[in-house]
């Protein structure tokens, strides 16, 4: 053309020489960059999602690095969550942001200072803010396995958050914390969930699973140099003897045929020796056998059992440090795994000794209970939010709680397959004449719970629930979620710890183990000796408040004893209260209504209360863990004898708290 302004179309019918020649142009171009992002130009294979997002080429192209190269590389390892931010999630982000500012993750013991590309201090609750509305967020975990020869991981993170911009083609917008309170120091890294433009950042799965790995790799190569042959011996040679899974197993597992056979024989001495070795090791160990023609046979299901042996060894060894922290040196057969999902799991009563973090990755808690058994369990309690923060020394009772179907969801699925696939309210009653409309709420707010946790069930614009004809299959699946997140139930028995109790002018836990019929057997050793001692101490303390009567060693109790207790300590707190508050104090008998603002949690040693706040006046009645969402709010319940129906809000379709 001679000028930017000649244009001289030439119009043709599909088909034409002019069109094949720009469709065959076209395909050349296509089939070239699906080359360049590692596929083919042949036929398209089954749609996947592999491909979908930024750094797809990137990550596939490092994913094939050198075998050769990637053995001397120094190691990285990334762990990697997308945290979906709708509903709840954002309360959750809060919540994972303080974390992961705690105390004592520096060197120093003091809390994490949050950074960002540029700042060396953020406020994370600003920056925060700012992502209102996104739909998720990225959360890595950056743990160099030679971290501790860094003095501070800052820069290290500054260019590989740099480089992953570069692979991903767009500016990022992220914030990070450095931990240093494990043996290997790692970053918490937080990157929102929008590119430059402010469109939802999509990374595609190549790249997050192998791709930040492998750049944050080269980083560390640079500044530290590749292993060399002696590093790479002596990281490979400890791997022989230890009871977890190692490289060694997975290259193994990679050569075994179909019988699960493998040969001792490697491609060079170093390798042989490496590979006997440890076939030697699973072999005492019961998971390898020897062949007569120089073969091994592996066992059945070797892999998973090498893995829960590599967490056991691991949850030993954080007993055994939380015990030496405190000069306690205590036997092997005194330390125990606790198990719920095993079929003769029981409950165990005991004090909280520590709670810990078992992964940060996946927000998973797990405590350490000196139980009445003589035994210190290791409990994992699953994820953190489950859990309100216990007070040192405080007596928890840890109860299975296994994935079940309910008798709530026997009776929903019942109601609407008498009603045309739906359940409200109005069903229930019509079903179930004897039902009280207070007891066909507990199943709205049942179906309500699986609506937000995973959709199992749909709310008509009605009102109505659309229960689908496998729902008790759904709520299978839904008790399994949650027994993921939370395999235990943790009830306090006591805030205070167990010495406080044994002269409290209160209802303590002792009172009520004390008056029940049958006492919980007692070990007579460690917090079962402790507990025993402490049940002496407290009848003799009753029968010189006059509480109690002893007579030819039996001991008596005065009737009411936990009444008159709990009323002793409610009136002591409530005159606190009433100076703090400038209201008065009225008592709530059984039978009463209660109706105003609930306003906090107060604890007691017989227990924990709730303050409700009414025009003039306040009063104490029992707590519910379900409360503390509701801070702020009218409430309204019935008192009762054995506790207290809450209504949340107002209206016959509020939720109620039974």
């Amino acid at each position: 053309m001679a000028t930017d302004d000649m244009f001289e179309p030439k119009l043709g019918r599909i088909g034409d020489r002019g069109g094949k020649r720009a469709r065959s142009y076209l395909s050349r171009v296509l089939a070239a960059a699906n080359l360049a992002r590692g596929g083919s130009g042949g036929r398209r294979g089954a749609f996947a999602g592999a491909r979908i997002g930024r750094g797809a080429g990137v990550g596939r192209l490092l994913a094939q690095r050198d075998r050769y190269a990637a053995y001397r590389q120094r190691r990285v390892i990334v762990k990697t969550r997308i945290a979906k931010l709708a509903g709840k999630g954002m309360d959750g982000a809060r919540a994972h942001l303080r974390y992961i500012q705690r105390d004592g993750v520096t060197r120093d013991g003091r809390p994490g200072e949050l950074y960002g590309p540029d700042a060396d201090k953020v406020d994370g609750k600003r920056w925060l803010d700012g992502h209102a509305g996104d739909r998720h967020q990225f959360r890595f975990i950056v743990s160099p396995e030679d971290g501790d020869q860094y003095a501070d991981l800052k820069d290290l993170t500054r260019r590989l958050m740099a480089r992953v911009e570069q692979d991903l083609d767009t500016r990022l917008d992220w914030v990070a914390v450095d931990h240093f309170n494990t043996g290997h120091p790692h970053t918490h890294v937080i990157v929102r969930g929008k590119d430059i433009s402010g469109r939802d950042l999509v990374i595609a799965p190549d790249y997050l699973t192998r791709g930040i790995r492998e750049r944050a790799a080269e980083l560390v190569d640079l500044d530290l140099g590749p292993r060399n042959d002696r590093n790479i011996e002596a990281r490979v040679r400890a791997e022989i003897d230890q009871e977890r899974l190692t490289s060694i197993d997975r290259q193994l597992f990679r050569e075994m045929d179909d019988e699960r056979t493998v040969a001792a024989l490697g491609r060079d001495p170093f390798q042989h020796s490496l590979r006997t070795g440890r076939l030697q090791t699973l072999a005492r160990l019961g998971l390898a056998e020897r062949l007569n023609d120089g073969r091994w046979q592996l066992a059945e299901g070797i892999e998973d059992t090498l893995r829960r042996m590599g967490e056991r060894g691991d949850i030993i060894r954080t007993m055994q440090r939380a015990f030496t922290a405190r000069g306690i040196a205590p036997a092997a057969a005194d330390l125990a795994i606790y198990e719920p999902m095993a079929p003769d799991a029981r409950p165990i009563t005991g004090r909280v000794l520590e709670r810990g973090l078992s992964d940060e990755h996946r927000d998973r808690h797990y405590l350490l209970v000196e139980a009445t058994d003589g035994r210190t369990h290791y409990v994992d309690i699953g994820k953190g939010e489950t859990l309100a923060p216990l007070p040192a020394g405080a007596i928890v009772r840890i109860t299975p709680a296994p994935p079940a179907v309910r008798a709530v969801d026997r009776t929903i699925a019942a109601v609407a397959a008498a009603n045309g696939g739906r359940y409200d309210v109005d069903a229930h009653l019509r079903h179930d004449p004897g039902a009280t409309e207070a007891f066909a709420q507990t199943h709205v707010r049942r179906l309500e719970a699986m609506r937000r946790k995973g959709g199992a069930v749909e709310r008509a614009a009605d009102g109505s629930w659309i229960i689908a004809p496998d729902h008790l299959d759904r709520a299978q699946a839904y008790e399994a979620t949650r027994a993921r997140e939370a395999p235990v139930r943790v009830e306090t028995l006591s805030a205070q710890p167990l010495d406080r109790l044994i002269d409290a002018e209160a209802a303590t836990w002792l009172d009520r183990e004390l008056v029940a019929a049958v006492l919980e057997p007692l070990r007579d050793a460690g917090f079962g000796q402790a507990v025993r001692d402490a049940q002496r101490q407290r009848r003799q303390w009753l029968v010189a408040q006059e509480l109690a009567e002893e007579t030819l060693g039996r001991t008596t109790y005065r009737p009411g004893l936990l009444a008159t207790l709990q009323r002793r300590e409610l009136l002591r707190a409530a005159a606190r209260l009433s100076d703090e508050l400038g209201r008065p104090f009225v008592e709530t008998p059984a039978g009463a209504r209660v109706e105003g603002i609930y306003r906090r949690a107060v604890d007691l040693a017989g227990g924990r209360f709730a303050l409700i706040e009414k025009s003039r006046e306040f009063t104490l009645v029992p707590w519910r863990p379900v409360l503390d969402r509701h801070v702020g709010k009218a409430v309204s319940g019935l008192m009762r004898s054995d506790g207290i129906s809450w209504s949340i809000g107002r209206g016959r379709n509020g939720p109620s708290i039974s």
